[in-house]
């Protein structure tokens, strides 16, 4: 058993098959995502006709052989992936006390319920989500399992709607695009989403940047025909943590920060190294751009410092070079698991590796003292893992 103890600001829940046609009317349960065992014996997710996930590639870990092999069924993952009493067990064989979750199926900012035409339906079919994860995983732990709400963005009101109810679900977060704009709809500053920022805040729900939250997944499959597995699986995982970069300085220059001071952002597995040189060139950048009537006083800088923070886990160069000009009290630990790169057996060693050049305080900020004062986690009791 492992001897940290630590708070994990990012993981993944492997959906189960009957999530959505469970939790929809029944002349609505072939245009859900669905769980489908192909001819190949490979358990995958379909929507409209296209697969639009593959069960094992979002959950290899603890699985004997390497990608791009993957395990082929549902019954074949880790069962912390998919089963919340699992997940304590596991949590507390790694030493982690509490874990925010993500999705895989819906996408990482729930672009592919835009797959949906029917409004209704694609209004279900948020909820449906929202509610496995009420009923199956934060009620199984709701001091440690910390699920994040995803919201039918496409229409205002009703994430409005849905924000109010999962506030009074449990749920202590959102999940957002970084890019709504890739969908057709206004930029982040644009006030046709303060309703939404509103609402986030006067609940104190931090709303989530994940990356991969704007893909949509069309050059994938041509760059692995011409790089290779590997080298399109590399180049998709940096062109990820850079873009969820450009995602941050937008927010910082879009007026939203200012206009909702106590609104939280978080970037989500997208690693800090980048973040001196963003911050400083948002700095650069808009004390040579002007400053127009009612422009902000505080520099982008600033304002993160205020209002984000970024998640990262197998970093060793920034936490030992980029100590002095990282946002420390901004920064947050995550293992990612199930995922293909996630922590797993092999935590401690990451974190004393990783972490061997910084101060036992700042230390203690990254592995427990952000996330809990952000997400308003208590200690845990005295006889934990006893």
């Amino acid at each position: 058993m492992s001897q940290v103890r630590l708070i994990d600001a990012d993981s993944h829940i492997s959906e189960v098959a009957d999530l959505w046609t469970s939790r929809v009317p029944a002349k609505f349960a072939d245009q859900v995502p669905r769980m489908v065992r192909g001819a190949d014996g490979r358990d995958v997710w379909v929507l409209d006709g296209e697969t639009i996930g593959v069960v094992g590639r979002s959950a290899p870990v603890d699985w004997a052989g390497f990608p791009p092999e993957y395990p082929p069924r549902i019954d074949d993952i880790h069962p912390a992936a998919h089963n919340a009493a699992e997940r304590i067990k596991y949590l507390d064989h790694a030493g982690i006390w509490a874990q925010v979750l993500y999705p895989n199926v819906a996408g990482f900012g729930a672009q592919r319920f835009l797959r949906i035409a029917d409004p209704e339906l694609k209004l279900l079919a948020v909820r449906a989500w929202n509610d496995f994860l009420h009923e199956e995983w934060i009620s199984e732990s709701p001091e440690r399992l910390l699920p994040t709400l995803s919201l039918p963005f496409w229409d205002v009101a009703d994430s409005v709607a849905e924000i109010e109810r999962g506030a009074g679900l449990g749920f202590r977060g959102i999940l957002f695009t970084g890019e709504p704009q890739r969908f057709g709809f206004p930029y982040l500053g644009d006030r046709h989403w303060d309703p939404v920022y509103a609402a986030a805040q006067a609940h104190r729900m931090p709303i989530h940047f994940h990356i991969g939250g704007a893909e949509t997944g069309s050059e994938a499959q041509p760059r692995m025909a011409a790089h290779g597995y590997q080298g399109a699986m590399t180049y998709g995982a940096v062109s990820l943590f850079l873009k969820n970069g450009v995602q941050t300085a937008d927010l910082l220059t879009s007026g939203v920060l200012e206009r909702f001071p106590e609104l939280k952002f978080v970037s989500v597995e997208s690693g800090i190294g980048w973040l001196p040189f963003t911050l400083e060139a948002c700095d650069y950048h808009w004390t040579r751009s002007g400053r127009g009537a009612g422009a902000s006083q505080l520099l982008p800088s600033e304002l993160f410092r205020r209002q984000v923070y970024s998640t990262f886990w197998f970093e060793e160069i920034a936490p030992h070079h980029l100590l002095d000009v990282l946002p420390v009290d901004n920064i947050l630990f995550e293992t990612d698991f199930p995922h293909i790169t996630c922590l797993y057996e092999n935590i401690e060693e990451t974190i004393a590796t990783g972490l061997k050049y910084v101060p036992e305080e700042t230390r203690h900020k990254f592995l427990w003292d952000n996330s809990a004062k952000l997400y308003g986690i208590a200690a845990p009791p005295a006889d934990w893992r006893s």
